[in-house]
């Protein structure tokens, strides 16, 4: 058991949407939320209390939920390092170690959808048995792709298990693998529906037929399991929504008839711009092609006017940063998701923290469970050193974090975690990253000398 926390006198934001309310207590006993406002004031008084927490002047609100990590990858800077660079054992042991930041970033769920090998499970039930410290998890396996499917281009195999993915082919294949993968405990089945083809200029393609995505959506629902789906273009988010998929990653570039497919059908959304916002602002401080970088851009502000207009829809959107890669580290921008939400989809800072909190309970499937500060609820909760309704960039302030508190335990925010240091073996070391040529080592001017020698 957690034992008792009442805090007081902070200002309680619930992640329902209702306004915050001020000065009013909330108790935590055993790992649930019982009694707000005088109730827990006056239930501390007759049963007492193990802790008391005074946040005057502070913000309570629940944990943030953060529905698309990558916590097994170990925060590779690209596919080749990921895919070839990465042993199981080492990968395991660097994911338990990275867990501890994310709660740290006031982040207490995570929905991790794939990973290498199936770490993902197994690092949620190392976190569950008490033996890993790290948020709560739902975890995939290895995401469905086809042979063109993903990110990596021609390092996918044709076949079976490549990198942090399986390769399907054909109907029964792929209902194995489903099974295969709920049998070794997944909570999502995770589909790359788009993918980059090396001989096709452009952004990524649609490579599964809609037939195939139901196929996956039926498997997976017959057995209780939920399906997310990696979509990077408009044919897919709507495809995917038709064929049943329940939450829908990216949904770049998606047009009107995508839209209402996605209302028809109810499907969630997590956009997760965070990864497109750091390439676009940060990408030339980490090396970044500079040609890239308004592509990026473009992206999101193309893709988020169509969002708000799914959004004034009705359609649930979830934050999500996809954590994990090196221009996303772990514990460093979960939170801001929310502000690139305010910035270019026009959400109330009060919308965004529903989107991370409440409605991240659906990533979670612990809707009637999780996400806000509710009487009965799982007790996840933050006290913030000021008003993230005035700025939700305040969530992203690590300083600002006075207390996470998961499942009715304060966590240690103090107790410095050891340096990680680079493994040589992980990273792939370039001799150049163009080819040295002449025009390129010398100015005109040294070239004009040399001419004339």
């Amino acid at each position: 058991m957690s034992g008792s926390i009442l805090i007081t006198g902070g200002t309680v934001i619930d992640g329902t949407g209702s306004p915050a309310r001020a000065d009013e207590a909330v108790l935590l006993r055993d790992g649930r939320i019982t009694a707000l406002g005088r109730q827990a004031v006056d239930d501390a008084e007759v049963h007492g209390v193990d802790e008391r927490i005074d946040a005057t002047g502070r913000t309570v609100m629940p944990g943030l939920i953060d529905a698309h990590t990558h916590l097994t990858f170990g925060e590779p800077t690209g596919n080749d390092e990921l895919f070839n660079h990465r042993t199981e054992a080492y990968s395991s042991m660097l994911s338990a170690y990275n867990a501890r930041k994310v709660l740290r970033a006031g982040v207490t769920s995570v929905l991790d959808a794939d990973c290498l090998w199936n770490i993902g499970c197994e690092l949620r039930d190392a976190i569950e048995a008490g033996i890993v410290e790290g948020p709560r998890m739902r975890a995939g396996g290895q995401a469905l792709m086809t042979m063109l499917g993903g990110t990596a281009g021609r390092m996918i195999k044709d076949e079976g298990r490549t990198g942090y993915a399986t390769v399907v082919t054909g109907r029964d294949v792929m209902v194995n693998e489903i099974r295969r993968q709920i049998k070794y405990g997944v909570d999502w089945i995770k589909i790359m529906v788009t993918g980059l083809i090396p001989s096709m200029k452009g952004p990524e393609v649609k490579v599964w037929n809609i037939d195939e995505l139901r196929t996956v959506c039926d498997t997976a629902h017959e057995l209780n399991t939920k399906v997310v789906a990696h979509c990077r273009n408009s044919e897919s988010t709507r495809d995917a929504a038709r064929a049943g998929v329940d939450l829908i990653y990216h949904a770049s570039y998606l047009d009107d008839e995508a839209i209402e497919a996605v209302i028809e059908t109810g499907a969630a959304m997590c956009p997760t711009f965070t990864l497109l916002g750091n390439l676009a602002d940060y990408g030339e401080k980490v090396g970044t092609a500079p040609e890239l970088l308004d592509v990026f851009r473009a992206e999101i502000e193309v893709t988020a006017k169509q969002l708000t207009k799914a959004h004034a829809a009705g359609v649930k959107f979830l934050t999500g940063s996809e954590t994990g890669f090196a221009v996303t580290p772990v514990g460093e921008w979960h939170a801001r998701e929310l502000e690139m939400f305010v910035d270019y989809m026009g959400m109330s800072p009060m919308e965004a923290i529903v989107a991370a909190t409440k409605n991240g309970a659906f990533a979670m499937r612990m809707e009637d469970d999780l996400g806000t500060l509710e009487h009965g609820k799982v007790a996840d909760v933050l006290v913030i050193d000021g008003d993230p309704l005035a700025d939700v960039r305040i969530l992203q302030q690590k300083d600002k974090i006075a207390e996470v508190i998961k499942a009715g335990k304060r966590i240690d925010l103090t107790t410095p975690i050891p340096e990680h240091k680079q493994r040589t073996s992980d990273q792939v070391r370039f001799l150049a990253a163009c080819p040295l040529t002449r025009s390129l080592a010398f100015t005109e001017e040294q070239l004009e000398r040399m001419s004339h020698v």
